[in-house]
């Protein structure tokens, strides 16, 4: 039975750690059978460099994207196997939005592992290892950031200027920007001279979801074209528009876009508060959305299911 008032959410990159879910997986055969079945799909065993690390394996955006689809998944099905209710809208961070098409049913398991994969290799081979940069800025209004970048990006590369985006907005007051490494950290200079609290470098090796990534949404347009996908049976919110699509080849069409477009999440979880969602339960890894999620309505019920307290916690506040 479906919980009118629950929502479930997927995490992107940057929730990957050594040693994930090995606490779930003694206990749920499921998790494992995940990472088998993924593992089959792409050639190589992800459950032992999941636990095996080291972590820079983990890092690799190739690596990482289908690890964290495929944990994501696992987490679902284990909430399945529990009888756990079924929520009434899905939603994933970048990265996640695969994992959330996957759990609605909207695409194949294993088509969408060598497709995230083969995302990773595209986002990365988009700009050159050393030439991006990506920096989360907190405490500036989000248009000011806006307009910063903007300024920035219209100097000339002499000036310091070039591509500078804002490209997460990850909740009020905290945006990530990114773009080519002169010009973001020319804009983060020219954010901390306007009151702007922290910005923090992210390590990452590409300038995600910025206009830079183009070229890799063109070669992922070609990669899904050839994939079946179906008209997912719970909704999913989507990065780039803040609301759900039933049509398979519109929501092809959202997935090219998301990889160069600015991942909306601050809208897409008050688009879900305005559909009567009081609870999120964050499918995957860590806390890091949970955290988002409050900070956008503090009056959500943040819970999450990787391991077996938070599990059973879980399954029982929303029995």
């Amino acid at each position: 039975m479906a919980n009118q008032q629950l929502a479930f959410v997927f995490p992107g990159q940057g929730s990957q750690k050594v040693g994930m879910l090995a606490g779930i997986a003694e206990q749920f055969p499921v998790v494992i059978d995940t990472f088998a079945e993924a593992s089959d799909a792409l050639g190589y065993d992800m459950w032992a460099m999941v636990q095996g690390g080291p972590q820079e394996d983990l890092n690799l955006t190739e690596r990482t994207q289908p690890i964290l689809l495929t944990a994501s998944v696992a987490l679902w099905r284990v909430w399945l196997e529990k009888n756990g209710v079924k929520p009434v809208l899905l939603a994933g961070h970048s990265l996640g939005e695969f994992s959330a098409l996957v759990c609605a049913g909207a695409m194949d398991f294993r088509d969408a592992v060598r497709l995230v994969r083969a995302r990773g290799q595209f986002m990365q081979t988009a700009v050159p290892v050393g030439e991006g940069a990506m920096a989360a800025v907190l405490g500036v209004e989000d248009q000011q950031i806006i307009d910063i970048c903007r300024e920035v990006s219209a100097l000339s590369p002499a000036a310091g200027g070039g591509v500078v985006e804002a490209v997460n907005f990850n909740s009020p007051g905290q945006v990530v920007i990114a773009g080519k490494v002169a010009p973001v950290n020319l804009a983060i200079e020219k954010l901390k001279a306007v009151g702007c609290k922290r910005a923090m470098p992210l390590p990452v090796s590409a300038p995600f979801h910025t206009s830079l990534m183009r070229p890799a949404g063109d070669k992922l347009k070609e990669a899904m074209a050839a994939l079946k996908f179906n008209a997912p049976q719970i909704p999913v919110v989507h990065n780039v528009s803040a609301k759900p699509e039933a049509d398979p080849e519109k929501i092809k069409a959202i997935l090219f876009e998301q990889i160069f477009s600015p991942v909306q999440w601050t809208a897409c979880v008050q688009y879900m508060v305005s559909q009567g969602i009081a609870t999120t339960v964050e499918c995957g890894p860590g806390k890091v959305l949970s955290g988002l999620n409050k900070r956008i309505e503090k009056s959500l019920n943040c819970l999450g299911i990787d391991d077996n307290d938070g599990l059973n916690q879980a399954l029982s506040a929303l029995a």
